[in-house]
């Protein structure tokens, strides 16, 4: 179906160029895809004991593309909605008329093509992964499809393609067979899990009113709560049974504990999404934060550029 959306006056390549970033969203997406597809790697070439290699790169670049992907095509399959409201429409380019829907169709399709081509060049099993993450973001947004709208799967299809198959996708560039790695594959699913029961809840009265159907309006506020805190406490334990198990050299326990101590020492009072936070919320940021320097710093270590003595 074809849309059209009025702009007055004419718009600028600047503005073009600036809505085309914005459709992107990648401040929503970039601080954990990073960390989650490098951390996915380097688990493989510690259990494996193998080198470095440049694939790690393509795979972490498509996985930032598939990310754009799925906020794109979110946009532009809610842009006639988000043209019904002043706040939606102004944050949404297609619907407030710097991009055309036919625009959005194209740069949505070429960002999926593009994505599919760099999870190739890590190997076939990391081309399957990244294959599905992309067709799970568009089933989750496109019609008549509209995951988001499905209660239970909304939180499964979410959890599954923002979390568990971006570090499975870093993985698979180096081992085709996951085994106790899994540990971590389902704690950072069931952290991604507790992050949208999180917005759920947060969206809670906005959504009511809007009539959405998702897993928080079937469960009801505090049955949400519920689980949400069980997929955190779930989470937590599993990681802690990775670092248990040796997925994580020893060396890096250590700068972990530096960066989480440093880290706090600051006070934090916004979630992800730069609302005002109360309990959980406060600590996303600063987890996220955490997990950036860590991965980097084990990065730079197994790509040779740091020596860390033995113990």
């Amino acid at each position: 179906m074809r849309h059209s959306y009025s702009q007055v006056g004419k718009i600028s390549i600047t503005q073009k160029a600036h809505a085309i970033l914005r459709l992107t969203r990648w401040r929503e997406h970039v601080p954990y895809t990073i960390p989650l597809v490098i951390l996915g790697s380097l688990i493989a070439l510690y259990l494996n004991q193998v080198t470095f290699t440049w694939r790690t790169f393509p795979v972490l670049i498509a996985n930032i593309l598939a990310m754009s992907f799925a906020f794109m095509i979110n946009d532009v399959e809610d842009a006639p909605d988000d043209a019904r409201d002043s706040q939606k429409k102004a944050r949404n380019v297609i619907s407030s008329g710097i991009l055309s829907y036919t625009e959005g169709i194209a740069l949505s399709a070429s960002t999926f093509t593009l994505a599919l081509g760099l999870y190739a060049l890590g190997g076939w099993k990391t081309f399957a992964a990244g294959g599905l993450t992309l067709v799970l973001c568009y089933l989750y947004s496109a019609h008549p499809f509209r995951l988001k709208a499905r209660p239970i799967v909304d939180v499964l299809s979410h959890a599954t393609m923002l979390a568990g198959l971006l570090i499975l996708s870093g993985y698979l560039v180096y081992d085709a067979y996951p085994g106790k790695a899994w540990v971590m594959i389902v704690a950072v699913t069931l952290g991604s899990a507790y992050g949208q029961f999180y917005n759920q809840l947060e969206d809670f009265t906005v959504d009511k009113k809007a009539g959405l159907q998702n897993t928080a309006m079937l469960l009801g506020k505090r049955l949400t709560q519920l689980v949400m805190i069980t997929c955190l406490i779930a989470a937590v334990i599993l990681v802690a049974v990775s670092i248990g198990i040796g997925l994580f050299p020893v060396w890096l326990g250590g700068i972990a504990m530096v960066v989480i101590f440093t880290l706090s020492l600051f006070s934090w009072h916004s979630d992800m999404r730069g609302n005002q936070a109360e309990s959980s919320g406060q600590v996303q940021i600063p987890i996220l934060i955490a997990a950036n320097i860590i991965a980097l710093v084990w990065l730079v270590q197994a790509m040779g550029l740091l020596v860390i003595p033995a113990p």
